[in-house]
C-alpha cells in the first residue's frame, strides 16, 4: 500500500464508539457526506500516491469548514481547487487557518515540495461540535472539557499508532498550538513515547485571527521550525 492508501484507508475506517459528554457530538465527514471521500481520495492520490517517508504535523482536530467540508486538514475548497487543482463542485468554504497554511506550503515551495515531506493530521482524528441555544453548532475541541478529554483519549492513542505504523519519521513532531493542545500531547508521548522530539508551533487560527498583522513573522517561524529539525 501507498501512503495515500494507508491514509484512505484509515480515514474511511475512523469509527469512535466511546460516549460523548451530553451536548458534544462527533464529526466524521467520511461518514456524514460521502462526497468528502471522493476530494479526499483525489487529494491523497495526488501527493501521497508513494513510499516515501514523512514526518508528522498535528492539528487539534478537525474543524467544520477545513477537513469537515474537504477531507483534509486546514485545506478549505478555494485552497483545495487554487492551490491543489482539485475542484469542489456544489459548495464553498473559506477556513482562515488554511489561508496561513499554504502561506507556509507557498514558502516551503510550493504543494509538490511539501507534501512529500510532511502530513498534517489531527491529534483527533475526528472532530466535535456543541449544540448552542437555537439549535446552532460552534466547532469544539477535544481539550475543552475534562470529560471529553478523558473519553477520547483512548481513541487518539489507537488512531495514533496506526498512523505510527506507516512510514513516519518518528524522530520529530510539530503540533499546532502552543497551549492546551502542545501540553496534552508533550505530556501523552511523554508516556506513549510517539516521538523523540515534539516542536511546538502557534496554531494557525490564533495567527489569523490575532496576530494577522505580523503574519509573515509565524510563516517565518514555521519554515525554520520545518527546515531545522
Amino acid at each position: 500500500m501507498t501512503f495515500a492508501d494507508q491514509i484512505i484507508d484509515f480515514n474511511k475506517n475512523l469509527v469512535f464508539s466511546g460516549r460523548l459528554p451530553d451536548g458534544i457530538r462527533i464529526m466524521n465527514p467520511f461518514r456524514e457526506n460521502p462526497e468528502i471521500n471522493g476530494i479526499m481520495e483525489q487529494f491523497y492520490k495526488k501527493y501521497y500516491d508513494d513510499h516515501s517517508q514523512r514526518r508528522m504535523i498535528l492539528g487539534i482536530n478537525p474543524g467544520r469548514l477545513g477537513s469537515g467540508a474537504t477531507g483534509v486538514p486546514f485545506t478549505d475548497t478555494k485552497r483545495m481547487a487554487e492551490k491543489c487543482g482539485i475542484t469542489i463542485n456544489g459548495f464553498k468554504t473559506h477556513e482562515p487557518s488554511s489561508v496561513f497554511v499554504y502561506d507556509v506550503i507557498d514558502a516551503y515551495g510550493g504543494v509538490k515540495k511539501f507534501y512529500k515531506k510532511f502530513y498534517i493530521g489531527s491529534i483527533c482524528p475526528l472532530g466535535f461540535t456543541q449544540q448552542q441555544t437555537g439549535g446552532k453548532e460552534i466547532n469544539y475541541n477535544y481539550y475543552d472539557s475534562p470529560a471529553l478529554t478523558k473519553a477520547v483519549t483512548p481513541f487518539i492513542i489507537e488512531s495514533l499508532r496506526t498512523q505510527l505504523a506507516w512510514d513516519i519519521d518518528t524522530s520529530v513532531c510539530y503540533v499546532m498550538g502552543t497551549g492546551k493542545n502542545a501540553a496534552f500531547f508533550e505530556a501523552l508521548n511523554k508516556k506513549e513515547q510517539f516521538f523523540q522530539k515534539v516542536v511546538p508551533l502557534e496554531h494557525p487560527r490564533f495567527v489569523m485571527q490575532y496576530r494577522s498583522k505580523t503574519k509573515e513573522t509565524y510563516v517565518d517561524k514555521y519554515i525554520t521550525a520545518l527546515n531545522d529539525a
